[in-house]
């Protein structure tokens, strides 16, 4: 199909601040989400299918995105899942040899509208002065009035309960049958990269429901649970906190990542609360307070836990620290096998410094059986 790329569009945010650009058609519908940027320079599949980021429209930092096409070995989830896409330079052409698509035929095939040639450094200036807010994109660029008043509909973030939307409906395994290690995942929004990790040390994986009781793991007689990462607002996953209550009380080896960092907090009583703009990259520093030891990590999350309320917490130990802005990146349950980080260990995009938490996660669960 032969575009006409000189169609107008507009992007609109909560405070009234209006960006213009061009885009490939018009829009069969606006689409609303929260504005969010990510840094990294590389990487845009897999941010683009990563469940973390549904119900938001993605600001890509870089310059150019779809200069290498994508690939259908790199996504992290089966769909894209971003509301949808803002960029500078918007490339038509990929020139990686082993891409199987171009970003354009990628997006067309989810409906996914991107709006380019806008002036994407002030977009990003703007959301890291005024925070991270609800935004609209539109090709109708003569009524704003009528934008913001539909702007004015959409739900915030905060009080958001999103990992229904994304989890899986039912119950799959996939791994090693024979394996020692049997790990039960809370797909609250997971990464396919969280389960490749787990199956490449050859654990048997059974993926559940994110409403999934305790009771309904265990069940499968699991060796380990990990709570996964997901979108939206931490506080309303009810069922999700109590499942990290009975796994911390029943001393279950238990791995929370990224949402599942903060549910795991909630379920000791810590508060979390939405960040003014997140942290979204692929070269966030970490520093291991056991170790001294410090990481680049990849993250994504718009909430984070409360620092002062984890130190004061006599149930928790903090274990990792951001070293841009010293935010709890990772904490311990004392005297439990229970752990979790708010950042992505498991990558995709992003470097590996941090796998070494999948190795602990298995050390651990071979040494603390459940009732041992």
């Amino acid at each position: 199909m032969k575009y006409n790329l000189k169609t107008p569009a507009v992007l609109l945010l909560a405070d009234g601040t209006v960006f213009h650009g061009k885009t490939t058609e018009k829009f069969t519908s606006n689409r609303l989400g929260e504005i969010c940027f990510n840094t990294g320079m590389t990487g845009y599949q897999e941010i683009f299918t990563d469940p973390s980021y549904f119900g938001q429209i993605m600001v890509t930092a870089n310059a150019h995105i779809g200069n290498y096409g994508t690939n259908s070995d790199e996504g992290e989830s089966d769909s894209v899942k971003i509301s949808g896409l803002i960029c500078k330079n918007f490339s038509f052409t990929p020139s990686r040899v082993n891409s199987d698509s171009s970003l354009e035929s990628f997006l067309d095939e989810a409906h996914l509208p991107v709006i380019f040639d806008v002036d994407t450094r002030a977009l990003v200036s703007h959301i890291r002065k005024h925070g991270a807010m609800n935004a609209i994109m539109s090709t109708d660029t003569e009524n704003l009035e009528t934008l913001m008043e539909e702007l004015s509909q959409h739900p915030s973030m905060k009080g958001l309960e999103l990992a229904s939307k994304v989890s899986t409906k039912e119950a799959y395994t996939l791994g090693d049958k024979s394996s020692d290690h049997r790990i039960a995942v809370l797909d609250l929004g997971t990464k396919q990269n969280i389960l490749r990790r787990l199956a490449d040390r050859g654990g048997f994986i059974k993926v559940f429901p994110y409403d999934s009781s305790f009771e309904d793991l265990m069940e499968w007689d699991p060796t380990g649970i990990v709570i996964s990462n997901g979108p939206g607002d931490p506080e309303p996953l009810t069922s999700a906190i109590e499942l990290a209550k009975q796994c911390i009380e029943h001393e279950m080896p238990t791995f929370g990542i990224c949402l599942g960092h903060q549910i795991m907090a909630l379920s000791v009583g810590i508060p979390t609360f939405k960040m003014h703009n997140g942290h979204r990259g692929i070269n966030h520093p970490i520093q291991n307070l056991k170790t001294g030891k410090s990481e680049i990590t990849s993250q994504n999350h718009g909430f984070t836990i409360d620092k002062d309320a984890t130190v004061s917490n006599s149930k928790v130990e903090i274990s990792h620290i951001h070293l841009n802005d010293h935010s709890v990146a990772g904490i311990r349950i004392k005297d439990r096998p229970c752990f979790s980080v708010q950042y992505h260990p498991e990558a995709g995009p992003g470097p590996n410094d941090a796998t070494y938490l999948f190795d602990d996660f298995f050390d651990m669960m071979t040494t603390h059986k459940i009732g041992a």
